[in-house]
């Protein structure tokens, strides 16, 4: 099994009732490798290059030298409400697989760019395949055409298919979860508004799930959970589609019975940052940890 996916498995994988609130990722030291830069470990574990930069006082550009020492953060609330299948939140720009309640399987994604935005709805997986050749649709050749490059039909499976090794088709016409020949590009919007997985968590998804696997997409900016022991996460991420998101009045409502047990104050902070990141709230605590 290939390092990094054992990294992703070892972040990402829980098996907790998302019923019960919980968290996925947590705060840990990582090596720099080879060719690593700030926004492919960004992409890698579902942190912005920005937020690496600044946790780890280091400039957006920072040339990282093998064998650094960079402290990450990917914590990230667990969206409730699915049994069975794979559930993507837009703005948080990370996919969940669940069975039977209990989330298996999460990982960053890439998503579409504001311009061209990834729908939200439910779906099914309606193709499953391996090494698929990318027939251009006629969007994105119209698009080639506009900006005056080459306009391409068809590419075959490949180092140059965009679509990587792996595609799964849903019912939503035009769109799918599949990897990708630009890592990088995960945790980002930069798509044309299918769902691009770096290439092991796609290989590990890929496996786990089939045509007629069911799945949802939905548009969370702000989450709650409440962890087993009492400590309280928020998570607030961008409004990136700019769908005039209220997030002060979802943190109250999802809050509930949990009023008075957040810190308001910090809350707001927390908010206002649009870090990414499940960060704690929990009233009496100092900072944000």
């Amino acid at each position: 099994m290939p390092a990094i996916l054992l990294i992703l498995m070892m972040i990402f994988s829980a098996g907790a009732s998302a019923a019960e609130g919980m968290l996925t990722g947590s705060v840990f030291e990582y090596a720099v490798q080879r060719g690593d830069t700030l926004t492919s470990i960004g992409a890698k574990f579902g942190e912005s290059p920005k937020l690496i930069a600044s946790s780890n006082k280091l400039k957006y550009n920072a040339r990282l030298v093998p064998g650094m020492r960079l402290a990450i953060d990917n914590r990230h609330v667990v969206p409730t409400g699915m049994e069975n299948g794979i559930l993507v939140n837009l703005p948080q720009r990370m996919l969940f697989h669940f069975e039977e309640g209990k989330m298996v399987f999460a990982a960053p994604v890439g998503l579409g760019k504001p311009s061209w935005p990834t729908p939200d709805g439910e779906f099914t997986i309606v193709d499953h395949e391996k090494d698929k050749a990318w027939i251009v649709p006629k969007s994105i050749q119209a698009e080639m055409a506009r900006e005056g490059k080459p306009v391409i039909t068809r590419i075959p499976p490949g180092p140059e298919n965009p679509l990587g090794r792996y595609w799964m088709g849903l019912s939503i016409a035009g769109y799918g979860i599949h990897g990708t020949i630009a890592p990088a590009s995960v945790y980002h919007f930069q798509s044309h508004g299918c769902i691009r997985m770096e290439p092991d968590a796609i290989e590990a998804l890929f496996g786990k799930v089939g045509k007629g696997t069911r799945g949802r997409l939905i548009y969370q900016p702000l989450l709650i959970a409440k962890l087993g022991d009492g400590s309280i996460f928020l998570e607030s991420d961008p409004d990136i589609y700019r769908k005039r998101f209220d997030f002060l009045k979802a943190a109250h409502e999802q809050a509930g019975s949990l009023e008075s047990s957040i810190d308001w104050k910090l809350a707001g902070r927390v908010i206002a940052a649009h870090e990414g990141v499940a960060r704690d709230v929990t009233l009496e605590k100092k900072g944000i940890q």
